[in-house]
């Protein structure tokens, strides 16, 4: 007698639940992430995102790096934030020496952080609807990163990995002219956004592959730590610019993009507001840079060494909270450094979003956390 077992088709009969494996090598899935699923046909039963495939352990090599060469290592666990990683290296370091750092270098931080932010979210907002088979937004989302990069090369010499921060400010001043050429640029990304939005925000195909899929409730965001554009999509309504200013945030106004349906569709919609509210914020910075005169860094020591003790760096980077636990020996390298990623957390939430939904969401699903696998395995 033989016995016949029939695997996920549902429709009443007799099932057997199916594990599937999604990665560690998939095109899918941002980076090398593995997503363990159990699935009833086509239902996820459960989801347990399994990371570390690209571990480079940063935190342990900064620990036998000078301060110096830390903002090297730092700036790539999110290569599209990389001006970001560097500003929350500086900002620990200089709050632990008392460091002041001159006007100029702060409002251009400031300028350079926002154009920083535009260049990740454009990203996202290009690739995004390219897993789920709209292939036009990219070439649109490009051209305006290729406006904003050329901006971003002139000033440190870098088109992804800037190395542009340091310890007491900037490495050097902005060429000559250079506000100028920015804030054209900046004009210009913002005359031609309406292509890219008007092409996406509300197509049929693309609502219907988002609107009411993969909801996150601001509770459930809330309790798994996550931040930044996916959080503030739930009804988080926290941003560090505004609540706990840094660098020059406290002399502005930080439009703050928040939705409440904290489904696909509105982590697409904050990321895409979010454009036009940076640029906003890059241009008020540079008026103002144009009105400083003076240095942009201070005169430091050959070696520079934290004094002993510890302190917490926390930023708003593009992709969520960043934090920076240094602790200090009084060394040239630190006794330790704590790195709190943005993506780390934001990944976390996959394991509550993705039971119940089909197979055929899940991309939309995964694509819409907009996390960096680097970001997560740092």
């Amino acid at each position: 007698m033989t016995s016949e077992l029939t695997v996920g088709t549902g429709a009443g009969l007799d099932t057997a639940d199916m594990v599937l494996n999604i990665g560690p090598q998939h095109p899918s899935t941002h980076g090398v992430l593995r997503l363990k699923l159990v699935l009833d046909g086509e239902r996820v039963l459960s989801a347990e995102p399994i990371i570390g495939y690209m571990h480079r352990g940063a935190e342990k090599l900064f620990e036998v790096r000078d301060y110096r060469q830390i903002i090297m290592l730092a700036n790539r666990h999110d290569w599209l934030s990389a001006f970001c990683n560097e500003l929350g290296v500086v900002l620990a370091v200089e709050r632990l020496m008392g460091i002041e750092v001159p006007d100029r270098a702060v409002w251009l931080r400031t300028a350079l952080a926002e154009l920083n932010r535009v260049l990740n979210h454009l990203m996202f907002l290009g690739s995004y609807p390219l897993e789920i088979g709209a292939i036009t937004p990219v070439f649109y989302a490009f051209r305006e990163r290729e406006t904003i990069q050329a901006v971003m090369e002139e000033a440190s010499g870098g088109r992804m990995h800037y190395m542009y921060n340091r310890v007491g400010g900037l490495k050097e001043e902005v060429p000559a002219g250079w506000t100028t050429r920015a804030r054209a640029a900046i004009d210009q990304v913002r005359r031609r956004m309406p292509d890219l939005d008007n092409l996406i925000r509300r197509n049929e195909i693309f609502l219907a592959r988002t609107v009411g899929v993969g909801v996150l409730s601001a509770a459930d965001a809330a309790a798994y730590g996550a931040s930044g554009p996916v959080a503030r999509a739930s009804g988080l309504d926290f941003d560090l610019r505004r609540d706990e200013p840094y660098l020059a945030y406290g002399s502005l106004t930080v439009p703050v993009v928040t939705r409440t349906t904290g489904d696909c569709h509105a982590r697409f919609e904050v990321l895409l507001d979010q454009v036009y509210a940076s640029l906003d914020l890059a241009q008020t910075c540079l008026d103002e840079v144009d009105k400083l005169t003076g240095p942009v860094n201070v005169r430091l020591p050959k070696v520079v060494k934290a004094p002993e003790g510890h302190t917490y760096a926390w930023t708003e980077n593009p992709l969520g909270i960043n934090g920076y636990y240094l602790v200090s020996r009084g060394e040239k390298t630190p006794w330790r450094l704590k790195l709190r990623t943005a993506s780390y957390s934001n990944v976390q939430a996959l394991s509550k979003l993705l039971p119940g939904t089909l197979v055929p969401d899940l991309i939309a699903i995964l694509g819409s956390m907009f996390f960096v696998v680097g970001d997560v395995d740092k």
